[in-house]
């Protein structure tokens, strides 16, 4: 399991709106495709090189998929990143101001000191 390749998933895709659109339409395509083609190229990885910490574990590409920002947070994801993502992709789907930031948090409730390490 490699937090900065998660962290850089997130930290990347949120930074680009096609890629948001694309993550928000197709999460496992993108998840697969970002993580044999664009991840390596940002890490200034050589091709034919392989370590563990380029590749996601199947639970982060699961979480990923899943848009599951709980399930990411326990993971190591930073909720900083997961949330600047996650509005740009679903805060249109709510009317009432600040919605979906509240149920992100709701959802998150249940963790308690001490937090998942964030560190990268």
């Amino acid at each position: 399991m490699s937090k900065y390749l998660l962290n850089k998933f997130l930290y990347t895709v949120d930074r680009d709106p096609d890629l948001v659109e694309r993550y928000r339409d197709d999460p496992a395509g993108t998840v697969e495709w970002w993580e044999r083609t664009l991840g390596p190229s940002l890490l200034n990885c050589h091709s034919g090189e392989a370590t563990t910490w380029l590749a996601f574990t199947d639970e982060e590409r699961g979480a990923l998929a899943a848009h599951d920002h709980v399930a990411l947070f326990a993971l190591g994801a930073h909720p900083f990143l997961t949330l600047t993502l996650f509005i740009a992709m679903f805060e249109r789907d709510h009317t009432e101001p600040l919605a979906y930031q509240k149920r992100y948090g709701e959802l998150l409730g249940h963790f308690s000191l001490p937090y998942p390490d964030i560190a990268t």
